[in-house]
């Protein structure tokens, strides 16, 4: 109506509607994606789905759908040159002071997976609370136990392998199947807190080692914010040579150590009894070049180990609470998080296995 007639105040007088009751649904319109603007502009990150229209008796047109979808990769592409962007204006960390009394041999991973900062739990409904301020709090003690059971190992690897933020944008929804989640905060709080949560982490470590390989691993609740945190902890640590970050734009991850062969990915593509082939064809050279070859993934909240010709996958539990389509669900798993020591010649050497009722 609004094309036919080029003015509010006209369309709205022709459909016998006061004119504040026009503009409010066509600002609805507009909003859900009906517009009659011929003209309308994709929005960035979507491609075309289809177009409707509705036409009057004189064959005029009076109503416009354009349906639009969501295209990953193109929002992907576009998250690149945003974070690139902003990587000028990062203030870099400063090389953190370290008194060597190390072990050339061993490498410590601290292995951390589907932490879902800023997921809300009711105490009531899922059996514990869980906020914001309560992972936080149990992830720095988490850390500070860890680092002091872990042996002084030369080499450290903070293995985030994904899920680390519950959701991934200003709404509170998965980003592939939209599911509603259930969120502490604002999205902006939340980002806000886990970089500075997570800087804590790294200079904690490298008070410990003598360096720390960085991994923050795509989950499937955190498609996109996976991609800033590795390009903004590559930046934050540019000039600090203890530190490297695993930049990789496909979910699958892996670290040589002498004759021993670590893999990550978070467990949402590949399953516990395909993985190790996924890896091997990924990492050829790696996996050729060593004896012993450990796999780690997450994404199912509760352990299960499987050993083949390959390699042992090790499917890791969460340290976070129960959310409320757990509890409905009734999934229930011991809940920890553990650091694993990694000899260059033996493989696996120890581990310390750490629960959440013991940092209380």
């Amino acid at each position: 109506m609004y094309t036919k007639y080029n003015s509010d105040r006209k369309a709205a007088a022709s459909l016998g509607w006061p004119q504040s009751t026009f503009n409010v649904r066509k600002n609805k319109a507009i909003e859900l994606g009906l517009t009659p603007d011929p003209e309308f502009n994709i929005p960035q990150g979507h491609d075309l789905k289809g177009t409707s229209r509705l036409y009057d008796s004189d064959g005029n047109v009076k109503m416009q759908w354009i349906k639009t979808d969501r295209n990953f990769d193109k929002q992907k592409e576009l998250l690149l040159i945003a974070a690139e962007e902003l990587k000028e204006d990062i203030v870099r960390e400063r090389p953190v002071r370290f008194i060597p009394h190390i072990n050339e041999e061993l490498l410590s991973c601290y292995v951390l997976t589907d932490y879902h900062f800023g997921q809300l739990s009711w105490g009531e409904e899922t059996g514990e609370d869980w906020d914001i301020d309560i992972a936080r709090e149990t992830l720095v003690k988490y850390f500070g136990a860890a680092i002091k059971s872990a042996p002084n190992s030369k080499t450290a690897i903070l293995a985030q392998m994904g899920d680390f933020l519950h959701w991934d944008g200003l709404d509170a929804v998965t980003p592939t199947s939209g599911h509603v989640l259930d969120a502490d905060t604002r999205y902006g709080k939340v980002v806000r807190m886990a970089i500075q949560v997570l800087r804590d982490v790294v200079q904690i470590l490298l008070e410990k080692h003598n360096n720390v390989h960085i991994i923050m691993a795509e989950g499937n609740h955190d498609l996109a914010s996976s991609v800033w945190l590795r390009e903004l902890y590559s930046v934050l640590y540019e000039n600090e040579p203890r530190v490297t970050v695993d930049t990789s734009q496909t979910p699958y991850y892996a670290f040589e150590w002498g004759n021993t062969s670590l893999f990550f990915h978070h467990g949402h593509k590949q399953r516990i009894n395909q993985i190790s082939k996924a890896f091997v064809g990924q990492f050829r050279e790696i996996f050729g070049r060593t004896e012993k070859s450990y796999a780690h993934i997450g994404h199912y909240h509760h352990k299960e180990v499987k050993e083949d010709q390959m390699m042992i996958v090790e499917q890791h539990p969460t340290l976070a609470a129960r959310d409320a389509y757990s509890a409905r669900g009734a999934y229930q798993s011991q809940r920890g998080a553990s650091v694993i020591t990694y000899s260059k010649s033996f493989g696996e050497v120890s581990r310390v296995t750490i629960r959440p009722e013991m940092l209380k």
